[in-house]
């Protein structure tokens, strides 16, 4: 799936298609029944999986109390335990205290008769001895473990604690993953949505395989009133069964008196009927208003990553595959989608129209299954035998002809990669007005934004590389996540990394016209940003409760997941040697789950060669490491010894880590520097290595050629001053990969502290020879990161020099940009940002076009076209003018081309108006002018100024809860406004603030790990800035 923002200009927010991080902690003191039925006979025996410890965060009491609450007896136990062990221990202090003085006495040759004040203490001791022994034997057989009093103190283990479910029974399940004793085989789905009343009801059939012994059969549902279950094993008759529900876990369990036998087959037929949901996921309802002004409403679905459970019972874990056959009603004038093509239609007596859909050909998971109730138009085409068609509402039909030309490219290109057909007899992509994500991979069934597939006839090739971008990565998805799933949400980068990667690297093939290398050169660059962080994870990581699903769905999955995958290729030989790798995996496990160590092995099948005998020996510590190296070169002569250590912001005592990578260093000289075949390898596995002699006549060597490595280099004070030498003689002494790989690196060892920012300065000092795209935005990108800091710290004097620096620095480069069509992707890319942030300091040149570009556009009344890329920054400058602010809002307000209109409304929130800001932020919130999936858009550009930098924070904290309701906890989202909001802190007042309303949550958001990447943020600019700010009053 795609979360992030693929429609921002800041790119390297990327990661595309939805927006992608320890659960329960296992207690050894809480152990299963299993071994000790006899002790609770009312219970049936549990399943062999069932044996394993509780999680503390699912414990809840017989007795119905909320979770992690201790019973009110087990509570005065445990604190009569330690009361009286400390009244103990302070009288025996007490006592000592009060003996004679500090020299020690002579012990008495004789026993003497004890005084009456040692009688009285031997008697006090005796008494609370005995009290004690009398509150230990009267007392359940009390442990005092900090579980409180469960059971006998016995030998034998303590029993499970089991959850109360909703009818006041105990709930037969305490863990977070499902049992893997019964197994779904199909679904037999039937759905009746009522769009008038927001509600549908549904009946789920599931055909079931008993894989070991068990007298119970959990299953997932949330939000469901199920109305009548019955239960069929084999060729019995159905039965009536009760089923338990337990809330917290949105699980639901139908017990049997008669265990299940390996081996045996059932059914299970559940009713149910629920609201449809008004948030982003499940089976949720939509609207938009159509050019008439009419209010038209539809349905549609996200389940990933734990949503299908609110449409319909079932086994809602990647592993649990299954087939789907889906029967939806709907009134004449609505179609229905789903994954599979329409078999048949029938009319029913109501007057509505059953669709049923072919049985799915494939085993899915359920977070791939998606169904659509809507008045949406079509176009089409046949593509290597494979229907294909792209929907939207009718209106934006015209908007539909690029992405249906793009995927049947790309169809095509994959079909012949993969060397494995499209499995399925038709795809279609459909264009969603309300839609959280930025696409989602349905099998057969791909959604989108609006501004992420559909593109208006005049389009820059900009905004076509955004909508190719997400295509390419969903379509990807097809075969990495579809056909080949992971095994659980821990290696969510095996689906998102790979989809990641293969969009880049197809469109370099597909459509070389669009330039995609400087994106993925820039979404690279921002996982390492990320990935600096002691916040950040393993690639690979535990996943063990809803909130940590959700922030898997992150820079590290899916950007950090392609930036190894691009490491791993460039470091083998030959160029077919990846590609045969990878179809090796698809082919191995097609149709089935995998983890990572099976990537590694199909890879190692096929990769054997002198450099690299094991990919999976390579590579294992790069998906099951947090972070990534830092390489520090030193030489000495012809000598040159690399050294690895963790490349770590947070850096101290307690965060220093002994980690290692098996890291394939590219290096280049400058005897031959551009061309691939300069590139030399050297694998450093240990702690320091020695590259081959370097003859002294070497100047400079610059290592992770073209940046295609996912590590950062420190050259030392010489070698840093070598390849600033070496750039300002001739800028093209390096590819521009390179040169905005030493840009993003010496700002990194900047902030880490190895080099000074003077240092920084000088490596600068060749912008004005500068051409290049990535080096220009780059170095843009981070001066605009220390501008922001200091502005936001209202150290306005530096600030002040700092806006000059940048103008003085790349006012040449912003003198050269014209406003009108560009032709070239890669200028367009440059001229935005350049111009962006000449306009965001005020240069006069700029703002003065800008208006003239807005006035122009209005009078003409939108038939004068602002080139795409200019967008942006044209209606930005805008909404600083209280007459055109309310004309942009007029204006966005009726725009049709959704592209525009998003540009338009970060325009609108750039306002630095304190009433206008208020109003933005509380019309993204209630979802009326500005829908409510662009609030965290609102948010991140409302923080880029300072007033509204000043009302975001106070904004949160009023709404959180209305936050959370609209999007999860730990969603890509919540990710977003988090980080918009915090990220340009750098005080400790701040710091103080941000920590203690999170403490505050508790389970309704403080251990997300945003929030700990937020304090993270927060100190590393409070420390660069105090040991910065001197420097900077010098230097500028």
């Amino acid at each position: 799936m795609d979360p992030f923002d693929s429609n921002n200009t800041e790119r390297a927010n990327l990661p595309r298609n939805m927006i992608e991080n320890s659960m329960f902690e296992e207690e050894p003191d809480v152990v299963d029944l299993a071994k000790d039925s006899t002790a609770f006979p009312t219970f049936p025996a549990l399943d062999p999986d069932d044996v394993a410890y509780e999680p503390r965060s699912s414990r809840l009491l017989v007795r119905g109390l909320g979770e992690n609450d201790m019973d009110e007896d087990e509570e005065d136990y445990e604190s009569s335990a330690r009361l009286l062990g400390m009244s103990f221990m302070n009288r025996s202090a007490a006592h000592r205290s009060n003996s004679s003085p500090y020299t020690r006495q002579a012990p008495p040759r004789s026993c003497s008769r004890p005084s009456a004040r040692t009688m009285v203490v031997c008697g006090l001791f005796v008494v609370i001895m005995a009290s004690m022994t009398m509150v230990l034997y009267f007392l359940p057989g009390c442990n005092f473990t900090k579980i409180g009093c469960r059971k006998t103190n016995k030998t034998t283990p303590f029993e499970q604690v089991y959850p109360v479910s909703t009818n006041g029974e105990l709930f037969p399940w305490t863990k977070f993953r499902l049992p893997r004793s019964i197994h779904p085989l199909s679904y037999d789905l039937t759905l009746d949505p009522d769009l008038d009343n927001m509600t549908f009801t549904g009946r789920t059939v599931i055909n079931m395989s008993v894989l070991h012994n068990t007298k119970l059969i959990v299953l997932h549902s949330a939000n469901l009133n199920i109305t009548k279950a019955t239960f069929k094993l084999g060729d019995g008759e159905a039965k009536d069964v009760t089923v338990l529900e337990y809330k917290p876990r949105q699980q639901i369990a139908v017990k049997f008196s008669d265990e299940l036998k390996t081996g045996q087959y059932c059914v299970l037929t559940l009713d149910y009927s629920a609201k449809l949901s008004h948030t982003y996921d499940g089976f949720y309802n939509s609207s938009y208003t159509d050019t008439d002004g009419i209010k038209r409403v539809l349905a549609a679905t996200q389940f990933e990553p734990l949503a299908a459970r609110k449409a319909f019972p079932c086994f809602d874990e990647p592993s649990f595959k299954a087939t789907f056959l889906i029967r939806i009603s709907r009134k004449p004038t609505y179609l229905t989608l789903s994954n599979m093509p329409q078999a048949k239609s029938t009319p029913l007596v109501n007057g509505l129209i059953q669709d049923e859909f072919e049985k799915t050909n494939v085993n899915m998971s359920t977070y791939l299954v998606a169904f659509i109730v809507a008045n949406f138009t079509p176009v089409r085409k046949n593509v290597s035998e494979t229907l294909v068609s792209v929907y939207s509402v009718p209106e934006k039909k015209e908007h539909t002809d690029y992405a249906l030309d793009t995927v049947c490219k790309l169809l095509e290109f994959y079909n012949d990669f993969f060397e494995i057909a499209y499995p399925l007899k038709k795809l279609d992509l459909v264009a969603i007005p309300d839609f959280l994500a930025g696409a989602m991979e349905n099998w057969g069934l791909i959604t989108f934004r609006e501004t992420t597939l559909l593109v208006g006839k005049q389009s820059s090739d900009l905004e076509k590389q955004v909508v190719a971008s997400v295509i390419a990565h969903e379509l990807a998805h097809q075969w990495f996540g579809n056909l080949v799933t992971m095994r659980w949400w821990n290696d969510l980068w095996l689906n998102e990394g790979f989809a990641t990667y293969m969009q880049y690297m197809s469109l370099q093939t597909v459509l070389p016209k669009l330039d995609i290398g400087n994106l993925f050169l820039a979404v690279r660059f921002r996982a390492l940003d990320k990935d600096a962080l002691n916040s950040s994870h393993a690639v690979s990581t535990d996943v063990n409760k809803p909130e940590q699903v959700e922030e898997m769905f992150d820079s590290v999955s899916y950007e950090k997941g392609a930036s190894i995958l691009l490491m791993l290729n460039a470091s083998l030989s030959g160029d077919q040697e990846f590609r045969k790798g990878i179809i090796q995996y698809l082919k191995q496990f097609s149709g089935l789950n995998t983890d990572t160590n099976d990537l590694w092995n199909s890879l190692t099948q096929v990769e054997v060669s002198p450099q690299h005998p094991n990919v999976s020996e390579m590579m294992s510590s790069w998906t099951s490491l947090k972070g990534f190296p830092l390489v520090t070169v030193s030489r000495k002569g012809g000598q040159v010894t690399l050294t690895q250590e963790h490349f770590l912001l947070t850096s101290d005592n307690a965060t220093q880590t002994s980690s290692l990578w098996n890291i394939p260093v590219t290096y280049v000289t400058d005897n031959c520097s551009l061309a691939p075949e300069c590139t030399q390898m050297f694998n450093l596995k240990n702690k320091s290595g020695t590259l081959k002699e370097i003859p002294e006549s070497v100047k400079w060597l610059k290592l992770n050629y073209r940046n295609t490595g996912f590590y950062i280099v420190h050259y030392g004070d010489e070698g840093w001053a070598a390849l600033i030498d070496a750039l300002s003689n001739n800028v093209n002494v390096l590819t521009h990969e390179d040169r905005a790989s030493l840009i993003h690196n010496i700002f990194a060892l900047s902030r880490l502290g190895r080099v000074s920012f003077h240092q920084v300065l000088n490596l600068l000092k060749y912008m004005s020879n500068e051409t290049q795209t990535s080096p220009v935005t780059e170095a843009l990108l981070q001066l605009n990161v220390f501008y922001q800091l200091l502005d936001k710290r209202q150290e306005h004097n530096l600030a002040a020099r700092m806006k000059s620096y940048i103008l003085h620095q790349f006012g040449s480069l912003m003198d050269k940009q014209t406003w009108k069509e560009e032709e070239s992707v890669s200028k367009q890319e440059m001229r935005s940002a350049l111009l962006e942030m000449a306009c965001s300091l005020y240069e006069e040149k700029c703002i003065q076009q800008a208006q003239a570009q807005f006035k122009q556009y209005v009078e003409s009344n939108g038939t004068s076209r602002i080139p795409g890329d200019l967008q942006q920054v044209v209606f930005t400058v805008a909404a600083q003018s209280n007459e055109d602010w309310m004309t942009l809002l007029s204006m966005y307000e009726h725009a049709t081309y959704d592209a525009e209109k998003r540009k338009m409304l970060r325009g609108l929130a750039s306002t630095q108006d304190p009433r206008r800001i208020v109003w933005i932020l509380k019309a993204g919130l209630r979802g009326d002018t500005i829908p409510t999936q662009e609030l965290p858009l609102v948010i991140h550009t409302v923080c880029k100024g300072f007033a509204g930098y000043l009302f975001v924070w106070d904004f949160i904290q009023e709404n959180w809860n209305s936050l959370i309701e609209k999007f999860p906890v730990g969603s890509f989202a919540m990710q977003t406004i988090i980080k918009s909001a915090t990220s340009q802190y750098s005080t400790q007042a701040h710091l103080d603030q941000v920590q203690d309303f999170f403490s505050s949550l508790k389970e309704r958001g403080s251990q997300m790990r945003s929030v700990q990447e937020a304090l993270e943020t927060i100190k590393l600019n409070q420390r660069w800035m105090d040991k910065n700010l001197p420097t900077l009053q010098k230097w500028l």
